[in-house]
């Protein structure tokens, strides 16, 4: 039997190799109970960057509120309403789920960046950002990332902006080795994939880039047109810890990005 072969950025969290984990907790572990327990997400909308959401699949609750589409345009991308709630891979709806799974009141905003063979353009994927943080959005789950260098700058912006606003970033690192961004700017929260079959099993790493280890392997996933597929990558670890965040905001509403995060990092499994 072969083993799978493992994301990137996977390494510190899988069997074997959580040992690493370690550290002292300069403020201690913070009980699950005080972080979020009673909490559903209620009151917090979570953005999805990504391929559309099938706002009628079974997994995402009907809580699918506004969906749109960043179109390329003559003049440069723009947003405009997606009135058939597409989505054109099932990527997104795989992290609707995911995300609806943890946190069942949370509502869910699409932003479809991705065509049909889940690619897009750089631009358009900053921009889809850029609405997102702007229209109401408390968490935004980026299982997707950019590698070209050239835009690194605006997506340090955007983090910057997201931060100042309020706007928690959970963002999955890249598949394959190698920066990509915004996952790996210090105001996000950046997640790889670790091998446990637990969704409410996840792990803090002391050393980055990549902060967060959740589930991510093996994964059983919505999908387009009502379906369901097992799936591995660190695109469905990020919707796990992006289910968690909402739960943390809507139990703890003032608390800001950072604050979330260190929540996150205390409410961790000991390695």
């Amino acid at each position: 039997m072969t083993e799978p072969i493992l994301p990137a950025w996977s390494e510190p969290f899988v069997e074997g190799r959580r040992d690493g984990l370690e550290r002292s907790r300069p403020i201690g572990s913070i009980d699950r109970e005080l972080a979020f327990s009673g909490s559903d997400g209620s009151g917090v909308t979570v953005a999805i960057i990504d391929s559309g959401v099938d706002g009628s699949h079974p997994a995402v609750g009907g809580r699918l509120v506004a969906s749109v589409k960043v179109d390329p345009g003559e003049d440069g991308p723009n947003v405009v309403e997606d009135p058939e709630r597409l989505d054109v891979v099932g990527h997104g709806t795989a992290c609707a789920g995911i995300i609806h799974g943890l946190a069942t009141g949370a509502d869910i905003l699409s932003v479809r960046v991705l065509g049909p063979d889940n690619r897009g353009k750089g631009a358009i994927f900053a921009t889809g950002l850029a609405w997102a943080i702007e229209h109401g959005a408390t968490v935004v789950n980026l299982s997707l990332s950019s590698r070209s260098e050239a835009l690194m700058g605006a997506f340090h912006e955007l983090a910057d902006r997201a931060y100042f606003a309020n706007v928690l970033l959970v963002c999955a690192a890249s598949n394959v080795p190698g920066p990509s961004y915004p996952s790996l700017f210090a105001s996000v929260v950046s997640v790889a994939a670790h091998d446990l079959p637990d969704s409410w099993t996840w792990f803090y790493n002391p050393r980055p880039p990549v902060e967060f280890g959740a589930r991510g392997v093996d994964v059983e996933v919505a999908w387009k047109d009502g379906a369901r597929i097992v799936a591995t990558g660190n695109s469905f670890a990020a919707p796990h810890i992006a289910g968690l965040a909402a739960l943390i905001r809507a139990k703890h509403p003032m608390a800001s990005p950072f604050e979330v995060k260190a929540m996150l990092a205390a409410t961790a499994n000991i390695a």
